[in-house]
């Protein structure tokens, strides 16, 4: 974020040998002391700005609030320890409230929920929080001298690894549609402000802005790896740390926390503390079925690139089928295929699509707008407005649903029932999705099954639904546990979790 603490690093081998007043004249001092005042005043311990007669109290107090969330001796004076920590390669987002809010954290371990309920909701101010839990990333770039599958399997971990302990789910967004995070890699000035521009390796690595703006930017000249046999910064863990504070985290004084200001190396201890996993569960919560995977140890995580599918290592088989199983989809018919191969003029990015078992014509949903086709043919001249009818805007999916004979519609939390040939939902409806028992919201896709199941996707997941008792009674990864979906290769060894 901002440039590195020249002066510092070149003070420091004299500090070493002495004391500052001893091996320093007084006016490299004062250099020195300036060096220290921007630093302090960028990362957040000078919240306003640096008068020329700054007091010697509010330098010190500044000083210790620093050592103090650096875990180092709290003295108040600019120390050769302190100078050194002030060099060290950080993360660029300011330290600012993050000893408040790990205060409150502590707090609630001792207070009871009531106290962590109302920590929880004076933690979420406006724009600090997604007020939503199924949230879509892109990976914009990446640096030229990392392989592009070893990159984006690091991505996909260090959201996994948040994931794991709360209610949030990610999925990776085409790069044709708009996605609510986005990770790139910059060089110098990249219109963040003069005092965000990257300066090469070292200094700060990265940094990231909180969920209204939903970025995280990375040094493109720093040194990166991905794997032990080579030197450089650990790629992961800085992903991992930025993108919490895309979630809305702020930095974490708690020793070894993956959110403390200076990034956590990689070990046998747990990836994330209790700090972090207390911070990102009380803005959305705990995972459903409870928290699985909190004692990640960081030696999991030390070889991203001994999983490129395209180096022919044995340790995982290279990856093949269709395009889409490695993907999302938008809808499903009858069968995995892109929809303009077959049926031509529609827009692309459909919403929800379903086929009639009684008259074998396919319906098609995106905004307000529906079409129908018998075979490759529109039944209309133009499409529909569907909105008339009291259909929902941007379904989510559709399914023709045998025992009933209708159309079925799922938009959210609720869904709608379609009359018999028309465009029109039935008296009382839309009603709620606990009639179906155990499918998500937010579903991609819902498709009949010759066994007499509904098979639900979202992601990579999918739900099996028993048709007679309307309860979801499997679940799993499509492509790698569904054959006929044709992707036996999918994912073959490269589970990470």
């Amino acid at each position: 974020m901002a440039a590195r603490v020249s002066l510092l690093l070149r003070a420091l081998p004299l500090l070493l040998w002495g004391g500052l007043d001893a091996q320093l004249s007084e006016r490299r001092g004062q250099e020195l002391r300036r060096e220290a005042e921007a630093f302090l005043e960028k990362y957040g311990y000078l919240s306003e700005q640096v008068p020329k007669d700054l007091t010697a109290a509010r330098f010190g107090n500044a000083i210790r609030e620093f050592q103090r969330v650096s875990q180092l001796p709290i003295s108040g004076v600019l120390d050769p320890a302190t100078l050194r920590q002030m060099t060290r390669p950080r993360c660029g987002v300011a330290d600012t409230d993050g000893q408040a809010a790990w205060t409150k954290r502590v707090s609630a371990l001792f207070a009871g929920r009531r106290a962590k309920m109302r920590r929880k909701k004076r933690f979420a101010k406006q724009g600090s929080k997604w007020y939503k839990q199924h949230l879509s990333y892109r990976l914009v770039n990446w640096p030229q001298h990392l392989p592009e599958p070893a990159v984006r399997g690091a991505v996909r971990a260090a959201f996994q690894l948040w994931s794991n302990v709360s209610a949030l789910e990610f999925w990776e967004a085409p790069a044709t549609v708009p996605a609510d995070i986005r990770l790139t890699f910059f060089q110098g000035d990249h219109n963040d402000g003069l005092g965000n521009a990257f300066d090469g390796p070292g200094g700060a690595l990265a940094h990231a802005f909180l969920p209204r703006r939903g970025e995280a930017h990375f040094d493109r000249d720093e040194r990166w790896s991905l794997s032990r046999r080579r030197r450089g910064r650990n790629l992961f863990v800085v992903l991992a740390h930025e993108i919490g504070h895309t979630l809305g985290l702020r930095h974490s004084p708690a020793p070894r926390a993956l959110m403390a200001p200076y990034y956590k190396r990689l070990g046998r201890d747990a990836l994330l503390s209790w700090d972090d996993v207390l911070a990102v569960q009380g803005l959305y919560g705990k995972p459903q079925g409870g928290s699985v995977a909190i004692q990640l140890p960081g030696k999991l995580f030390t070889d991203f690139e001994a999983w490129d599918p395209h180096r022919p290592q044995g340790r995982r088989p290279e990856i093949q089928g269709p395009k889409y199983c490695h993907s999302s989809f938008d809808a499903i018919t009858v069968e995995p295929r892109p929809l303009q191969e077959r049926w031509a003029g529609l827009p692309p990015h459909i919403e929800a699509a379903a086929v009639s078992l009684d008259s074998g014509d396919f319906y098609f949903f995106k905004g307000s707008r529906c079409w129908r086709f018998r075979g490759p043919k529109p039944v209309w001249g133009s499409p529909q407005l569907c909105r008339a009818g009291g259909l929902p805007r941007h379904p989510d999916a559709a399914l023709f649903f045998p025992p009933l004979g209708r159309l079925i519609l799922f938009k959210g939390a609720r869904y709608y029932v379609l009359a018999r040939d028309g465009l029109q939902v039935e008296p009382y409806y839309p009603r709620g999705l606990k009639d179906w028992g155990g499918v998500p919201e937010e579903v991609s896709g819902a498709l009949p099954r010759p066994d007499g199941s509904v098979i639900f996707f979202r992601d990579d997941h999918y739900w099996r639904l028993d048709q007679a008792r309307l309860q979801a009674t499997a679940s799993g990864r499509w492509a790698a546990e569904l054959p006929w979906m044709g992707c036996w290769h999918a994912n073959s060894g490269g589970a990470l979790f």
